[in-house]
């Protein structure tokens, strides 16, 4: 039998106690200059389940072409927390309004390895929405299901030859195949709302 999905209040409940624990706005090693950024995990509850929305990447984009992600970027001068920065950029991106997102919290900040630290702020968003795709940016805008994202079997943890950093891979999904940083907040997330 499938558990309860969680609720929104217990979803932003969960967060809360991750940020008090994790959450710094200095997480930069000395001496080691990096970009603030911020992305939008989009949740939406859809067939009575949590699903997260993704994109791909254009093929025409200067970085990380092809690849999943989440709506998001580098922080602007006029961007006054990670929150403005995560839904100004989705707005951007594919559409999303920031008054038809209901910001649940964040994720404790990841440094990327092209030197961004991205604090990942979660959302939700109404279903079905009506999304307005940049597409010189934009190729896909799609969902997973968050049952499939927590299912260990659908994910691994390798190890990076040349680097020896950890990089997270999730088996194909609908033909999108998520990985590296996507896929790492992806995880935080879900160990953050105790699905891992």
């Amino acid at each position: 039998m499938q558990a309860r999905p969680l609720t929104e209040p217990e979803i932003s409940e969960l967060l809360q106690l991750v940020e008090q624990l994790t959450y710094t706005e200095k997480v930069i090693a000395e001496g080691h200059a990096l970009r603030p950024a911020a992305v939008l995990i989009p949740l939406l509850f859809h067939d009575g389940e949590w699903h997260i929305l993704f994109t791909r990447r254009a093929d025409r984009v200067e970085h990380h072409k092809g690849q999943v992600s989440f709506p998001g970027g580098a922080t602007d001068p006029g961007d006054d927390s990670p929150e403005a920065t995560a839904l100004r950029e989705a707005d951007e991106e594919i559409g999303i309004r920031p008054q038809d997102v209901r910001v649940l919290g964040r994720i404790a900040p990841m440094i990327t390895i092209s030197d961004f630290l991205v604090t990942p702020v979660v959302g939700v968003i109404p279903w079905p929405y009506a999304f307005n795709v940049h597409t010189l940016e934009v190729g896909r805008v799609f969902t997973i299901p968050l049952a499939w994202l927590a299912d260990r079997q659908h994910f691994m943890k390798l190890v990076r030859e040349e680097t020896g950093r950890h990089v997270i891979t999730y088996l194909p999904y609908d033909g999108e195949l998520l990985w590296g940083a996507t896929a790492h907040m992806t995880v935080e997330f879900l160990k953050a709302i105790r699905l891992l």
